[in-house]
């Protein structure tokens, strides 16, 4: 046993894909009501859509706040839906640059036990207890990708897109870094690891684009995606 602020917490309960018993298959129905949820949903938009990651950190003073709100606004008065995580920080800045605009303004909040409360700007709001099934509906339902500065979570989605574009377990489409300050070093990393070390191939730098332009980013997406 161990104690969190939460209350105790069982640590024989922390691997439970290890030790699945036979009541646990009744959790097989709530993973697929939300699946259920999320595809009828979305299913519906009607349009493209672009995700936008980013950190849940991020002050609504900071530089990339703005940067995520006008790059979401100028999409969404073009016509394109914006998909975040719909919690704060980066994805309230997207979602409100999408609700400014009056455009379609989706959060696909995951629950946690902090850091993620919904924002308030979503006009489409899904609620997921499990990760895998929310990085579905971003994946199944997002024409293109942006990946503002954020943590382990924004470095999950932005290597999972990246790795089933490589492997064509989907489409190719549109991934863009914004802030060359913050990716600089990752990319330099990845040159100078994964690819002088043969671990992935010279094209596969190919899968994502670094810009700090908004406008640049907006222009690039409606180049590529088109409506």
């Amino acid at each position: 046993m161990r104690v969190t602020k939460a209350g105790v917490v069982d640590e024989r309960q922390q691997y439970s894909l290890d030790s699945f018993q036979v009541g646990d298959s009744w959790r097989l129905f709530r993973i697929m009501s939300e699946f259920v949820e999320g595809f009828d949903t979305l299913a519906s938009i009607g349009r493209p859509a672009v995700s936008i990651f980013g950190s849940a950190r991020t002050s609504p003073e900071g530089r990339y706040y703005k940067l995520a709100e006008k790059i979401a606004l100028d999409l969404a008065t073009a016509g394109y839906g914006i998909i975040t995580g719909g919690g704060p920080g980066i994805m309230a800045a997207a979602n409100k640059g999408a609700a400014i605009a009056e455009g379609l303004s989706i959060g696909l909040n995951i629950n946690l036990p902090f850091e993620q409360e919904p924002n308030p700007f979503t006009n489409v709001p899904l609620s997921f207890k499990y990760f895998f099934v929310r990085k579905v509906m971003f994946i199944k339902y997002s024409m293109a990708f942006i990946g503002m500065p954020g943590g382990f979570g924004t470095m999950d989605e932005l290597f999972e897109s990246l790795t089933l574009i490589q492997t064509r377990r989907v489409k190719r489409f549109p991934v863009i870094l914004v802030g060359s300050d913050f990716w600089g070093g990752l990319v330099d990393w990845i040159k100078e690891r994964l690819l002088a070390e043969n671990y992935i191939n010279e094209d596969d730098l190919l899968y994502f684009q670094v810009m700090d332009d908004p406008e640049e980013v907006v222009k690039y997406i409606k180049r590529t995606v088109v409506l």
